[in-house]
């Protein structure tokens, strides 16, 4: 699988940890920027990850800014992206397991490399259960959510 990984310049150092991690893990990467930690604006970037996994053309992404809350928020405004904000493993298993999150947003300022490294794998190594959180699934993309 070939992952697709954008930040800003806020989230570039913890971009950097991520593709290590995610070579160490036998994924192949694709690096959408930023190359360097001059300033950007992370809706820029978020676009380019959520739109080739939106159009199928990548099955899950990852996004890196400061808080991560950037990126989380212009992601989720794509169709047919789920996009997760996590900060430790269990928030990213949790977020694969119950909503298929097809997007990981990582807060790059708050993460050493080793939660980087535990986040991901959580990420990547917990399959969606289905059943009842498919049903869900489908009413975020539906707009059919009762209030």
């Amino acid at each position: 699988m070939i992952i697709p990984i954008a930040s800003d310049h806020a989230g570039f150092q913890a971009k950097e940890k991520a593709i290590r991690v995610l070579k160490k893990l036998g994924y192949e990467v694709k690096d959408l920027g930023v190359h360097s930690e001059d300033s950007v604006d992370y809706p820029d970037y978020a676009v380019l990850v959520t739109t080739s996994v939106a159009d199928g053309t990548f099955e899950k992404g990852i996004l890196i800014c400061g808080s991560g809350q950037g990126m989380c928020i212009t992601a989720n405004k794509v169709p047919q992206v789920r996009a997760a904000l996590a900060w430790d493993p269990e928030i990213a298993a949790l977020a694969a397991q119950h909503n298929n999150a097809n997007i990981l947003c990582l807060p790059g300022r708050f993460l050493n490399d080793k939660q980087i490294d535990e986040i991901i794998q959580a990420w990547l190594s917990t399959p969606f259960e289905g059943g009842r959180h498919e049903r869900r699934v489908q009413k975020i993309h539906s707009n059919t959510a009762t209030q």
